[in-house]
């Protein structure tokens, strides 16, 4: 009996907090990503962090996405503003308001409130030449009505534990592929203390797709591009690099 074909093993990484603002930081990732054998990757691009057109903001960075685009990289909307500041709640001392605190872009939204949302981060996008694959909302936090309106929209999004696909039929949610994402993030104190060791352990026990999260801040933190670097070492001679598109093609 013939032996059953090993599977393809893949890596896919994705860049995320795309704006004006991070935008030489992100070129400079994105090119020590190809440095490292990287020659697919899934770009997050926030909308409108400041509310204005993001072609009219920063043109040049709307041409390196196209660009990035022709290479083969894949876009993904992530987010309109990419996260809100809300007040605490009443205080018995009145006379003091409460600080602003951050919070996920969605939380706490209707329905109809996330789908203008969503809907006008698309518009940016697609104005500027760059229209969106999918969705990835800022630091995975999805809600009830998130869920609900991006099938709509999107043919797939991305979660912190897998990526869902749409399908034709039903046009809603046909599941989850399980494949973790490992990075730092919008990390704490410890998470920025644990992401090094974190890093290398997905690196070791991701199946047949490891998924990689990068951000603009991960350069300010030697350890932990030091850990990339020795995953993306090993990685770059044992997997293909594919986007999130690629990965759900893959598996369709």
């Amino acid at each position: 009996m013939p032996r059953r074909a090993r599977a393809r093993r893949t890596i896919a990484v994705a860049l995320h907090d795309i704006e004006p603002a991070t935008f030489e930081r992100c070129a400079l990732i994105r090119d020590w990503l190809d440095d490292h054998g990287v020659d697919r990757v899934t770009l997050l691009v926030i909308p409108a962090r400041d509310l204005h057109p993001l072609n009219e903001r920063s043109p040049g960075m709307t041409s390196w996405l196209t660009e990035r685009r022709r290479a083969g990289d894949s876009i993904a909307q992530h987010g309109f503003q990419h996260e809100r500041t809300r007040r605490a709640g009443f205080s018995p001392l009145s006379f003091l308001r409460a600080p602003a605190r951050r919070t996920g872009e969605f939380v706490g939204l209707g329905t109809e409130e996330t789908q203008r949302a969503v809907n006008a981060g698309w518009r940016v996008l697609k104005l500027a030449g760059v229209e969106p694959d999918g969705f990835v909302a800022p630091a995975y936090a999805y809600t009830p009505a998130l869920r609900r309106v991006l099938p709509g929209r999107f043919r797939w999004w991305a979660g912190l534990l897998g990526v869902h696909r749409r399908t034709v039929e039903t046009d809603g949610d046909c599941g989850r592929l399980l494949a973790p994402a490992w990075g730092m993030g919008t990390a704490g104190r410890l998470q920025r203390t644990l992401s090094p060791a974190l890093i290398r352990a997905g690196g070791l026990l991701s199946g047949e797709t490891l998924r990689l999260d990068l951000h603009p801040a991960d350069l300010q933190h030697p350890r932990h591009m030091i850990a990339l670097e020795r995953v993306l070492g090993r990685a770059g001679r044992r997997r293909d690099a594919i986007t999130y598109d690629e990965l759900l093609a893959a598996q369709s």
